[in-house]
C-alpha cells in the first residue's frame, strides 16, 4: 500500500521506512517483553502486550486505513510497464530483473536464518560470554534496521542493480571472513558490515519488484517474491544445520557465503538498470517494441 501511495520516485524511501519501523519494533518489543518476563514471569504478562498490539492493529486497519485502489487505478492508466504473461514464472525466474531479485531475496534470508541459528553457537564455542554474544548479534539487526533509512532513499537515486549486487557481495565477503574472526572487535565490525549489506538490499528488493511490474500485477508479484524470500529462513535453518552436523559450523558458514557470492554474480550478469517499457509506434494500433530505459 505504501508503494501505491508514494509513486515511482520514492518507493525505496517508503520501503526503507517500512522495514525500519518493522525491525526496530521487533527489537523494542523483544526488549519490553524480556523485561516483563524477567520481572513478572514468562506467562501471562508478556502475552498481554501481544494481545493489545493485535487488537490495536485490527482496529487501526478497520477505522483508520483507506484502500489504495484509487491510486492503483490512476497509475494503471498512465503505466507503460508491460503486463506479465505468467506472474508466478516471471517473478520466480523467467523475467531477468524480477528473477534476479527473487533468488537474491531467498539467499539473503537464507544467510539471515543461518546468522540467527549458527552464530550464537559459533560465538559460544569461541569462549564469548552470553553478554558478548548478545552484543554481537544485536549489532547486526540494529545496523540493518537503522541503515534502511539511508539505503531506501539511495535506491531511489542509484541503479538498483548496483545496490543489490554490492549488498549481496558485501554479505558474501563478510560471511567468509567470519570464519577467520577471533576478537570481539572483529565480530562486532563484521556484524556491522553484514547489517549494512542487508540494509542495502532489503528495501531495494521491493522497490525493484514494484518498478518492474504493471500496477495490476504488482501485488501478486510482490506476494510471490516474498513467498520465496521468506522460504529462505526455513531453507537456511535446515541447510546450515545439516551441513554443520555432517562437517562443521565453519563449513556451513563458508557454504552459505559462497551461495551469497553466487547470488551476487547472478544479479551482476542478469539484471539491467532501469525498466522495460512499451512505446507505441506512431500511426499504429500495436504496442510497439520493448525498450529499456536508463
Amino acid at each position: 500500500m505504501k508503494i501505491d501511495l508514494v509513486g515511482p520516485q520514492q518507493r525505496g524511501l517508503a520501503m526503507g521506512l517500512n522495514e525500519f519501523a518493522g525491525y526496530i519494533s521487533v527489537a523494542a518489543i523483544a526488549f519490553l517483553t524480556g523485561y516483563i518476563a524477567g520481572e513478572y514471569g514468562i506467562r501471562p504478562y508478556p502475552f498481554y502486550v501481544g494481545i493489545l498490539l493485535v487488537v490495536l492493529g485490527l482496529l487501526g486497519s478497520i477505522f483508520l486505513i483507506k484502500d489504495t485502489k484509487h491510486h492503483v487505478a490512476m497509475e494503471t492508466s498512465e503505466s507503460v510497464v508491460p503486463r506479465l504473461k505468467n506472474i508466478f514464472a516471471d517473478t520466480t525466474w523467467k523475467d531477468k530483473n524480477l528473477g534476479s531479485v527473487t533468488q537474491a531475496g531467498l539467499i539473503n534470508n537464507l544467510n539471515d536464518g543461518m546468522v540467527w541459528g549458527i552464530f550464537p553457537i559459533l560465538l559460544s564455542s569461541r569462549g564469548f560470554t552470553l553478554g558478548e554474544v548478545g552484543i554481537i548479534t544485536a549489532v547486526y539487526p540494529a545496523v540493518w534496521g537503522l541503515g534502511q533509512l539511508v539505503t531506501g532513499a539511495m535506491a531511489d537515486r542509484l541503479c538498483k542493480k548496483n545496490m543489490l549486487y554490492l549488498g549481496m557481495l558485501l554479505q558474501a565477503l563478510v560471511l567468509l571472513l567470519f570464519v577467520k574472526a577471533e576478537t570481539m572487535f572483529h565480530f562486532v565490525a563484521l556484524s556491522s558490515l553484514l547489517g549494512w549489506g542487508t540494509a542495502m538490499v532489503y528495501p531495494t528488493f521491493l522497490a525493484t519488484v514494484a518498478e518492474n511490474t504493471h500496477p495490476e500485477d504488482r501485488a501478486k508479484s510482490i506476494g510471490i517474491f516474498r513467498l520465496w524470500r521468506d522460504l529462505g529462513y526455513a531453507i537456511g535453518a535446515i541447510l546450515t544445520g545439516v551441513i554443520a552436523d555432517l562437517f562443521s559450523i565453519n563449513a556451513s558458514i563458508i557454504f552459505i557465503g559462497l551461495l551469497t557470492l553466487a547470488s551476487a554474480v547472478i544479479i551482476f550478469v542478469r539484471m539491467k538498470c532501469g525498466i522495460k517499457i512499451f512505446l507505441p509506434k506512431s500511426g499504429s494500433s500495436d504496442k510497439g517494441k520493448l525498450l529499456t530505459t536508463p
